[in-house]
């Protein structure tokens, strides 16, 4: 080699270095759209990234992590090789919209590729950030663990619904704590918000396939860390270990033997993205479609047969019919009359639950108190539906053989109960169960069940999911587990945390619509005061404990009666139940009449006022038609709202439920009005404590 060879291919090395130490060394900057919101992202040492909100940081210093089996990580030496920029302009079409039918967004991205053969993919919307990592080598491997450091301002506070396990079917209260309070190892499922004096943060997670759920735990260096399920090696029926013959529970189960690492992956592919919707405006939460455009697009092709509805339920009022000339039951005379009663009223579904098989796990048969082809026949003669409920385990063990079954005798859908699980095992499942099932035109409700994460948007036959405190409590749970003072788990302050966080993450089946409606005469619950806070129909005192009791088969819900019928429009979810007794219902024919006008599904949502655990203000529009609700807590608010989204020029017939003259004093009292209205009209909503309000626009 010459001299001027020599000196040339040392030019060239120092280039390449100057280069590279200049990559690694950057501070990247990516803007959402509109400017208001900026990560800056950090390569030096550690990938770690910040989220300022109208130039005010709201996440601190966010270190993003992935240690392999075959010895690759994410880490301190970590290397960049490449960065690219791009814009890109997006429009979603949602076949089964539980928001918006057509969702059009863009949003900037860079994508940081490491030497270790892992790309890091971060995007900005105008409404909140995203990150995901993507594998590119295409080998088998474990992931050991996936490591997300989340830090805060000294004074922020969270949302925090607690977990005892992550072996949960995430039935929780966003309890509001500081995070400063919260102990170590204190650990909470998703989504998860955190509010500081520049903003508030809701985190999910989306596009979670095959891979394990992630929580948040506590940690003695960090505010918030990421915390994952490991792989489980072994399940047993809980209790089962400590019986001489074997059996135990046939629903929960008991993870007995676990491997040393968090999942297993057969090749390149992307994880989940790390959701975080921004803003200082407590109505973004509720219109964000964030979950749905990080999503795929569905693999079914022609949706046209999935049909979202309402649903006839009998498991929550406990088959509690009567003024009958036969024995109310899990029985063919009792089904009949919640088939007769939707189709009277125009319901599309019955839901046989718990009770309709043979056994819970004795599923290839029916109760021999129904003849199950002889009901779904007689059902489909009056044009109704019928959803059968079944356990996971037993469905799990023989997926296709039961939906193929199922299907034969003419039902069109499953509720699936008692998962309890978002282990990699367990998140495969929820998909393969809802592929099946769509092989078979079925419809799926997954109940006992982890938050949604987007696998419904690729299988929309997936209509809603539990993975929520909702409306059963009430049959059994009058009181808090330690962390809140409230004397009743679902109430309506807990009703007006549910849009803003878990319903973010997509649709819930709270199961609402009792009629049973009770006022709540002080709702910070103190057991020492015996002080009276009004009086029965003897002229007895009422004490603080004594204004609702959980009772099983006649349950009662804390709010008004307009606060129930506003849920239909507020919570989304294409297969919404209606949970109270056909019998009742029947006595309340003006609250029926109109909760099955109210889509399950929506092609626009406009909130107009909305602030988290206090009240909400939402217009919905269904083709021609709109649909404006509102909730309040415990707190009796006043409204003038504007209908400036109602079409132009165009007189509008509107239906009105709100609450009554004397819904403080009696929880079940509405009135119902009439009116014709145009979008230069104003309407005003007054709400009791806990009350509600609901109108149907209708040109």
């Amino acid at each position: 080699m010459n001299k001027k060879q020599l000196c040339l291919k040392l030019f060239v090395l120092i280039f390449f270095f100057s280069i590279s130490k200049s990559i690694q060394s950057q501070n990247l900057k990516l803007s959402s759209p509109n400017k208001l919101i900026e990560i800056k992202i950090q390569t030096l040492n550690q990938l770690k990234f910040q989220v300022s909100l109208k130039n005010k940081v709201i996440i601190e210093n966010v270190a993003v992590g992935i240690e392999m089996s075959d010895g690759r990580s994410i880490g301190p030496k970590s290397r960049v090789r490449n960065i690219k920029r791009e814009t890109f302009n997006q429009i979603v079409n949602v076949p089964i919209p539980n928001k918006d039918r057509k969702i059009e967004t863009t949003y900037n991205q860079i994508t940081i590729s490491l030497t270790s053969n892992f790309d890091v993919i971060f995007r900005a919307y105008n409404d909140g950030v995203a990150y995901r990592i993507y594998d590119k080598r295409n080998k088998p491997k474990n992931v050991i663990y996936e490591k997300m450091t989340l830090n805060f301002p000294a004074d922020a506070s969270t949302y925090f619904p607690w977990e005892e396990s992550m072996y949960s079917h995430n039935e929780r209260l966003y309890n509001h704590i500081d995070i400063s309070k919260l102990k170590d190892a204190d650990f909470c499922s998703l989504p998860v918000l955190i509010e500081t004096d520049n903003g508030k943060v809701v985190f999910t997670e989306s596009s979670l396939h095959n891979y394990p759920g992630m929580f948040l735990e506590k940690n003695k260096n960090s505010n918030l860390i990421s915390k994952f399920p490991n792989y489980v090696l072994k399940a047993v029926p809980a209790g089962s270990y400590d019986t001489e013959n074997g059996e135990g529970s046939d629903r929960t189960q008991d993870i007995v033997e676990e491997a040393n690492f968090i999942a297993k992956l057969g090749g390149s592919r992307n994880l989940p993205w790390r959701v975080f919707i921004v803003s200082d405006d407590d109505r973004t939460f509720v219109e964000s479609n964030l979950v749905t455009i990080l999503s795929e697009k569905s693999k079914i092709e022609d949706t046209s047969w999935i049909k979202p509805g309402k649903v006839a339920w009998d498991w929550w009022n406990s088959n509690n019919i009567y003024g009958v000339d036969f024995k109310a039951g899990i029985n063919q005379e009792t089904y009949k009359y919640y088939i007769d009663f939707a189709s009277e009223n125009g319901i599309e579904y019955i839901l046989l639950d718990e009770g309709w098989t043979k056994s819970t796990t004795e599923i290839y048969e029916a109760n021999p108190n129904i003849q199950i082809k002889e009901l779904i026949r007689y059902a489909k003669s009056k044009n109704v539906g019928v959803l059968l409920w079944v356990l996971w385990k037993p469905l799990n063990e023989d997926t296709e053989g039961l939906i193929k079954l199922y299907s034969s005798w003419g039902a069109v859908g499953v509720k699936v109960d008692f998962m309890q699980r978002n282990d990699q095992y367990m998140v495969q499942s929820y998909e393969e169960i809802a592929e099946i099932a769509a092989k078979y035109k079925f419809l799926v409700d997954y109940h006992g069940a982890f938050k949604p994460a987007g696998i419904e948007r690729i299988w929309p036959n997936l209509l809603t999911y539990e993975g929520v405190m909702g409306n059963e409590q009430n049959k059994w749970n009058i009181r808090n587990f330690p962390y809140s003072n409230d004397p009743q788990a679902v109430d309506p302050e807990h009703n007006l945390t549910i849009p803003f966080i878990r319903m973010v993450a997509g649709p819930l089946d709270y199961t609402p619509g009792g009629m049973t409606n009770v006022n709540l005469y002080d709702y910070k619950w103190d057991p020492s005061d015996k002080s009276p806070y009004g009086f029965d129909r003897s002229g007895n005192p009422l004490k603080k404990s004594d204004n609702i009791t959980a009772i099983f088969t006649r349950p009662m819900v804390p709010g008004s009666r307009a606060h129930q019928v506003a849920m239909y429009t507020v919570f989304e979810s294409p297969l919404q139940m209606m949970c109270e007794s056909p019998t009742i219902y029947k006595k309340e024919q003006e609250t029926v009449d109109f909760i099955t006008q109210i889509p399950t599904i929506w092609d626009e949502t406009v909130v107009i006022k909305a602030k988290l655990s206090d009240y909400i203000v939402i217009a919905r529009r269904k083709g021609e038609n709109w649909y404006l609700a509102a909730m309040t807590d415990w707190t009796a608010r006043n409204f003038e709202v504007d209908l400036s989204f109602l079409d132009n020029d165009v007189n509008y017939n509107v239906q009105v439920y709100k609450d009554g003259i004397n819904t403080d004093r009696n929880a079940m009292d509405y009135k119902f009005e009439k009116m014709i209205l145009n979008n230069k009209s104003k309407i005003n909503i007054s709400m009791s404590r806990g009350g509600g309000f609901s109108a149907i626009f209708k040109k």
